[in-house]
């Protein structure tokens, strides 16, 4: 055989060479490992301020996708309510342009019998009549009252296709609306896992002095009785009696009560018991009322937070508010210099 097609003599490894060859084989799968999924095993051990620091950032991350959520979730119930009475509207007039057709049904019987069916009724008894409709002339070749009847029916057929066409329309709206509430139910659940994952990181008692503020909720249930009769009008009085009430009651996203809340969610059902009816997300509320300064703040107002305005409290006096803070600290009294304050609304 030529020597050009001779295969080459494998060599066999030595010990050493075996050796070497795996050590270099785990140092690749241990750098590979640490690349792909042991990141956390890399990071550098974290004091509890800055688990605090990362979780209050999460926090308020997630409760502006909440806030976003609440938002696309009111407004996927006003299209759903839309697309509803378009559908039903639709059914009503489709319902009544039958019934005009079965009177045209009953002439078209009777012209039969007198020797045929005049042309313009017969169209309207097709299962295309508007495909007909257009030629204007056929109405001259029947009575004023038949003439009328399909003119009728002419206007019934285009107000309902009308009908469907923005029935249509909302039911698009709709699911553009339900798709973007499952983008932000993905992203608040992702901060408040990356959250739950930091804290679980602390022992208990770091993870106490993170989640707990220096307030006492405990003490400071009876703290704001004393503003009551200091709140602007009886309905800011009945909403702080209501917040009171609600101390305690864990912060879930998207709740509006009577057992858990988000923040708006709180202020809303604050409001609701006393009669008046807030908007459901931070950004709404804020113009649901008349724009004060901080300086004259009194028991009652709505005090908004971060430049997105993502969070907000019931003012109860001495710089204080009742709010629901996140996942990990239940509805209660806070002071508002807590949060970067953004503004203030008086309810009327």
């Amino acid at each position: 055989m030529p020597a050009a097609h001779r295969r080459p003599k494998q060599r066999s490894l030595s010990g050493s060479t075996v050796r070497t060859a795996a050590t270099l084989a785990l140092a690749s799968a241990a750098t590979a490992t640490a690349f792909e999924g042991g990141t956390a095993h890399a990071e550098p051990h974290l004091t509890p301020a800055q688990v605090k620091a990362k979780v209050d950032k999460l926090y308020q991350e997630a409760e502006v996708s909440t806030e976003k959520y609440n938002g696309a979730k009111e407004k996927a119930r006003k299209a759903q309510k839309e697309v509803d009475s378009l559908q039903d509207e639709a059914s009503r007039r489709t319902e009544a342009l039958n019934s005009q057709r079965r009177q045209l049904g009953s002439v078209a019987a009777a012209q039969y019998r007198d020797g045929g069916v005049d042309p313009s009724v017969a169209l309207l008894l097709s299962s295309t009549p508007d495909r007909y409709l257009d030629e204007a002339s056929l109405t001259d070749r029947v009575g004023t009252r038949q003439a009328a009847t399909i003119t009728r029916v002419r206007k019934e057929l285009r107000e309902i296709d009308q009908l469907h066409t923005q029935a249509d329309g909302s039911l698009s709206e709709l699911r553009g609306k339900q798709q973007e509430l499952q983008r932000q139910k993905k992203t608040v659940t992702k901060k408040l896992g990356e959250a739950r994952q930091l804290l679980d990181r602390l022992d208990p008692a770091d993870r106490s002095r993170v989640t707990d503020p220096a307030t006492d909720d405990r003490a400071s249930r009876s703290a704001p009785r004393d503003e009551v009769g200091k709140a602007t009008n009886s309905r800011a009085a009945a909403a702080i009696s209501y917040a009171q009430n609600a101390l305690g009651s864990p912060y879930v996203w998207g709740a509006t009560g009577p057992n858990a809340f988000d923040c708006s969610g709180l202020t809303q059902a604050a409001y609701r018991a006393a009669g008046v009816s807030l908007p459901r997300t931070t950004y709404a509320q804020i113009n649901a009322g008349r724009r004060i300064p901080r300086s004259q703040l009194q028991p009652g107002d709505l005090v908004f937070f971060y430049s997105g305005i993502s969070h907000v409290g019931l003012y109860i006096g001495n710089g204080q508010m009742i709010h629901a803070p996140n996942p990990s600290a239940p509805v209660r009294v806070a002071p508002i210099d807590q949060m970067p304050f953004a503004g203030a609304t008086r309810v009327s």
